[in-house]
């Protein structure tokens, strides 16, 4: 596959020692408001709240604050209206970057993205001018110590899935987006821990970025992180395994 998701490794271990809890619940509960508004607030019939259930879950999300999120979406409970908008730009280097975000005020989003931006070397970008490099899959995080790659890969293989990659204490699985669940499923039957999953964006093509460009590039997928409105970041940056350990010492 071309390009898988360098970002999506990168997050998938900072998520483990990620220290801002708080912010990341309030993402999560953003994403199962707009979810559970939009299709209905049963996980089993809304596949998009399931998955923003699951991303919650393996945040350490409380189940009372997760259902209250459903409540609020599904109008039980007052709640702040969001809508989806997609953010697209570039980063050093030449860097494809896709941000999803959830707002309550884009007027106040749009000047606040362009700015993170401009202040690390990138610049926001029109609707579509990356947007076409990337491709929606679903994926599946599964430790190795529950499984080795043979094993995995005939489980998966089998239940639709298109690749399984190594991505270093872990293995990633990718799948189309209508076979996550499949998946997921496949998985659990064999008894194997899922350590996450969810739907990502995959580059068709990406760019080497290494040394102060591979600096600046990991700098400003950070800001844009945390930033409160944004939910998802995806680049089409490739930088080695071994540069992105040193930076992160």
């Amino acid at each position: 596959m071309a390009g898988h998701s360098k970002w999506a490794n990168i997050k998938h271990k900072k998520a483990r020692n990620d220290a801002k809890r708080g912010k990341m619940w309030s993402k999560c509960a953003r994403a199962i408001i707009v979810a559970a508004k939009n299709g209905g607030g049963d996980p089993a019939t809304n596949l998009t709240l399931r998955y923003a259930v699951d991303d919650a879950k393996a945040q350490n999300m409380p189940k009372d604050t997760i259902a209250n999120a459903i409540k609020k979406g599904s109008g039980e409970l007052a709640a702040q209206q969001y809508e989806s908008v997609i953010y697209e730009g570039y980063g050093p280097n030449g860097v494809a970057i896709l941000l999803e975000t959830l707002t309550d005020n884009r007027n106040r989003t749009v000047p606040e993205i362009k700015r993170i931006f401009e202040k690390y070397g990138g610049n926001l970008g029109t609707s579509g001018c990356v947007s076409y490099i990337f491709q929606t899959h679903g994926e599946v995080f599964v430790t190795k110590s529950q499984a080795d790659e043979d094993k995995l890969m005939t489980i998966v293989l089998e239940a639709g899935a298109q690749d399984v990659i190594d991505s270093d204490d872990s293995w990633q699985v990718l799948c189309e987006p209508g076979g996550l669940l499949a998946v997921r499923n496949a998985v659990g039957e064999a008894d194997i821990s899922i350590e996450s999953s969810g739907l990502t964006m995959i580059p068709n093509t990406t760019v080497a970025c290494a040394g102060d460009d591979a600096r600046k590039v990991l700098v400003l997928m950070e800001a844009l992180e945390d930033h409160d409105d944004v939910q998802k970041v995806h680049a089409n940056f490739e930088i080695p395994d071994e540069e992105i350990a040193a930076l992160s010492e």
